[in-house]
């Protein structure tokens, strides 16, 4: 495990320096919306999504730098999506990775704001990536817009709002996080594997495992509400029990809800078999993922 904890602190910096690169100058006029959101991208983070999204690229043969600038979109995304959920009139949290969220920092007009021109910048950087034999900058918009629209993750965000103080079955709180968590885990592999152009097959592979990496993330993060303090999670620890939102936990019980992430975590790692012995990276962060403190 101390190999993949190599792997990722060079990924993160290789990632770090593309994104320094590809946003604004801080002092850029107008500057303190730009200052808000370089706060916000580097805030910390263990940038899984473009990690996966480079480990994809390597699993299917590709190049870092071809798969870079989706990686870094899709980094981008989820920030946004971090500093709208954060909002007082969404999920409401005044903590994200150790620091004071956006709004407490900026106002939530900026938040709102900084949030928009994340999402914006994100697309720039999909639109600057180079085409292959297989895959034109189309066919990554195509895929990067499907993801961040209202079926998949703003779509997750809605019917996790509209489930708050509801009693929820197992299907439908799936449903939340296959858009709200999975779609984006999906999203990172699958443009990681059209920068090197994958096989239909390959594709596939990809799809399935982030699907249910992506459950199982979810599951996991769930149990840490419950089981970590506020210090050791980097936001507010039980939120999601005082907000009355439903849970993996609070729908299967504890340890139900640890042998789910287990289930899925295996039937992301059955999904890799088609790719051989270069998806090695994946595997290793879904065993990593799984032996999260629970």
């Amino acid at each position: 495990m101390s190999d993949l904890k190599s792997y990722l602190k060079e990924q993160i910096a290789l990632v770090d320096a593309a994104l320094d690169d590809y946003l604004p100058e801080a002092a850029l006029a107008p500057s303190l919306v730009h200052e808000a959101m370089r706060y916000s991208v580097f805030a910390g983070g263990k940038r899984l999504r473009p990690i996966l999204t480079l480990a994809a690229a390597e699993a299917c043969g590709g190049r870092l730098e071809a798969a870079m600038p989706g990686a870094c979109a899709v980094e981008v995304m989820h920030t946004y999506s971090l500093v709208h959920d954060d909002l007082p009139c969404m999920d409401d949290d005044d903590l994200r990775r150790g620091r004071p969220t956006s709004h407490k920092v900026y106002g939530e007009g900026m938040a709102v704001l900084i949030g928009d021109a994340l999402l914006t910048e994100a697309f720039a950087m999909i639109a600057s990536i180079s085409e292959n034999d297989t895959f034109t900058v189309k066919d990554y918009l195509k895929q990067f817009a499907k993801t961040g629209g209202s079926c998949e993750l703003i779509g997750g965000q809605v019917l996790d709002l509209e489930g708050e103080g509801k009693t929820l079955s197992h299907q439908e709180l799936i449903k939340i996080h296959e858009a709200k968590t999975a779609a984006l885990l999906v999203c990172s592999l699958r443009l990681g594997g059209m920068s090197a152009a994958a096989s239909d097959d390959q594709l596939q592979a990809l799809t399935d495992f982030g699907y249910h990496l992506g459950l199982a993330f979810q599951v996991i993060d769930d149990i840490l509400d419950v089981t970590q303090s506020t210090e050791v999670l980097g936001k507010t620890a039980g939120k999601d029990e005082a907000t009355d939102k439903a849970t993996y936990p609070s729908i299967l019980g504890l340890e139900e809800s640890k042998q789910e992430a287990a289930r899925l975590t295996q039937q992301a790692l059955e999904a890799l078999k088609p790719l051989g012995k270069k998806a090695h990276r994946l595997e290793q962060i879904a065993h990593y993922l799984l032996k999260r403190e629970m």
